[in-house]
Parts: C-alpha cells; structure tokens; sequence
C-alpha cells in the first residue's frame, strides 16, 4: 500500500491461499495453495517461481501439485518441472470438440477447472496418476539473451482407472469412449503410461516470468518414447506454444495486451486415451478458462486466447482487470474430424489484486464462460 518495491536481487515473495470449497464432484474441499517467487544470484537474473497445492476433499480425492521454473545464476540454465500425484475423478465426454456424439450437454458449472456437477452425457473416470515433467534447458548465443536449448524426461502413469458407466453385460451394454478407443488400440482399460525423452527449443524475453508486461515466451518441444521406457507402441509430441506481451501506454505497463497460442500434435493410436492432449493440461492448468480440466480431448489440440489486461487503481496501483476471450479446437480421426471444423470459443473477466510489488505477484479472480459451460478461478499469477 503505497511502498516502494524491495530493493535487491534476492528480494522474495511467499505466497498462501487457503482453498475451501464444496462440490457434487468433489464433496468438502479443503487445502492450501503456495508461489514462492524468487532472484537466483547475478544483476540480470530472471524472477523464478515454484508453486503447488495440497487438496483433500470428502469423497477420498487427493491432490498435490508441485511445478518449478527457474533461471540459475545469470539466466544461464532454466529449469522448468511439473509434478503431480492425484487420486482422482474427472468426467470424460469422448474425442473432439464437437464431443459428447448424440446430444447436447446441460449446463455445466466449474471451480478453477473442476466439474461441480455430471451431466447426464458425462463419462466419469475414478484413477491415481502420477506426472513426472522435468527439463534442464541451457544458454546458448551468449551475445543474445533469451535462447534455450534443453533435455528432460516426461512420465504419465495412470493406475485404478474405474470407468463408472462401462457396462458390458449382453443386453445391457454400454460402451464409453475410454472404453472403445482403448479396446480399439490396443491399451489396458485399467492402467497404462506414457514414458517419454522430450528435446525442447526456448525463446524467452519476457521482462519477469511472474506477470510479465513486454517481451514474449516461444517454447517448440519434440517428445519420443520408445519401447525400453516402457511404453506400448513407439510415440512422438510435438507441443508448439507462444506467448507474447504488448504494452498500450508508455506510462503505465499494467496497461497491455497479451497473446497465447499452443498447439499439440500426436499420431492416431499411439498414445493412450487419458494421455491425449487436452484442455487445462498445460504445465499450471490455466487453458480454457470457461470449461472444466479435460473437457475437450483429441489426438491434435490447437488452443487461443487473448487478453487485455489494464489498472484500475490510479498510477498502476493495487487493483487491476482483465476481459479475456479464447477458443480450443481438436480433432478426432476416427469420425474424420479435423482440426478446426468445430471450434469451442469462451470470454470473461477478472480483477486482479497486486500482493507483493516486487515480483509482480497478483491475486487472480477470474469469470469464464463457454458453451453450456461457465467456471470461477482464484489462483496466484496471471494464468499466462
């Protein structure tokens, strides 16, 4: 409140946000939510941050989340992690945006991504999964700042996967999406992984990754998982995003536009269903504000979104908005549907409440609202 920011580079920020909440999908929830933003040593040294959750709800559903991106001394290696350990339920509705096939959901409700209700074309799944991210990128062009070249290893296992409407008794049969595609490839219906070498290329020169107001973030990643790490078929990724941050006045840079644009490409069959790129599976789960996690899924993603971001306190103080609009397209080969032919878009807006001026770390409420489908989020950061 009207202080100027802490003066050094190793100036730090911890941040906690109680999680209390309730829903028909979750039962009593409650947990805690942490950043911590922090300077690795040298005078041109990005901010780094970790953060994660720990969740605990009354239908015996556990959540922990642990994600890392940090620049080393001088920017000269970035390390970039997602870890998760979930026992978990989350509804299904088949592949491609024009998904569920044979009718048109009820109104959907969600809290940050969760599902508050189950429509009655919804295909819930009960699993324990386990996702191991972690990349080591290094500096190269010394002369010029912001280029990447990197290594890492990708494990997603998904174990007890119950699939509540699977019902195959002669006479009384019902066949779920996870169900057909799994039988038809060739995958366990109740466990299987994806294990995964991954080679990526970064471009960064956002000004701060927490809440960035110029520069732009390309990041170009190749995946290939072969047969000795435990996978069934041979299977490459190729996950293409970009970022970018336009300023709108030269006296306030709270004042901005700003761009994100990922897409992610697989062959058909190679990868199991679960595993298959989709909505709100991105490193802290910030697409497609609007929908619940994992709501549009298929074999190739391509996902947009734009966002004007402005003050609202004077000077660029504490309290600021967004208006956001997006749109998700996937693709499904087996109905011969391409990328693009159904595009599911959203908007909204949010207010953002500034809790620590030397990181830029905002309090984030936000609004969304899609197809028969609307969500409300508090998280710390800006989703992108």
């Amino acid at each position: 409140m009207n202080k100027p920011p802490k003066a050094g580079d190793n100036t730090g920020s911890f941040f906690l946000i109680p999680i209390i909440g309730s829903s028909p999908a979750t039962g009593f929830m409650v947990g805690v939510g942490l950043q911590y933003g922090f300077k690795m040593p040298g005078a041109g040294t990005r901010f780094s941050m970790v953060s994660g959750s720990v969740q605990f709800t009354s239908k015996n559903q556990k959540i922990f989340l642990l994600k890392n991106n940090i620049y080393t001394k001088n920017n000269n290696i970035f390390f970039t992690g997602d870890w998760r350990y979930l026992i978990f339920s989350q509804a299904t509705y088949g592949l491609g945006t024009n998904a569920p096939e044979g009718g048109i959901l009820e109104y959907q409700y969600n809290l940050s991504g969760v599902e508050t209700s189950r429509d009655s074309l919804a295909q819930p799944l009960d699993f324990n999964f386990i996702r191991l991210y972690q990349s080591a990128s290094f500096r190269i062009l010394k002369r010029h700042e912001g280029f990447y070249l990197g290594v890492g290893y990708c494990l997603d296992r998904y174990t007890k996967i119950v699939d509540e409407k699977l019902r195959l008794s002669p006479g009384d049969s019902l066949i779920t999406s996870h169900y057909a595609y799994s039988q038809h490839y060739g995958f366990n219906t109740d466990h299987y992984s994806l294990s995964t070498f991954n080679l990526n290329f970064i471009w960064d020169t956002r000004d701060n990754m927490i809440n960035p107001y110029s520069g732009h973030y390309l990041m170009v990643t190749w995946r290939g998982g072969p047969r000795f790490l435990g996978n069934k078929n041979p299977s490459s990724f190729v996950h293409l995003e970009w970022r970018s941050f336009h300023r709108l006045s030269p006296k306030n840079p709270r004042h901005l536009i700003a761009f994100w644009l990922m897409g992610e490409f697989t062959p058909e069959g190679k990868f199991p269903y679960m595993a298959l790129p989709a909505t709100a599976y991105d490193q802290r789960s910030r697409s497609a504000r609007g929908y619940s996690q994992g709501r549009f899924r298929g074999n190739n993603l391509v996902y947009g979104e734009a966002e004007y971001r402005f003050p609202i306190s004077p000077c660029g103080g504490i309290l600021g908005g967004v208006l956001f609009v997006n749109a998700t397209t996937a693709s499904n080969k087996a109905q011969s549907l391409s990328l693009f032919q159904s595009v599911k878009p959203a908007y909204g807006l949010g207010v953002r409440l500034m809790v620590d001026k030397a990181t830029r770390t905002n309090l984030a409420i936000d609004f969304g609202f899609g197809d028969q489908s609307s969500g409300f989020y508090l998280a710390a950061t800006e989703t992108f």
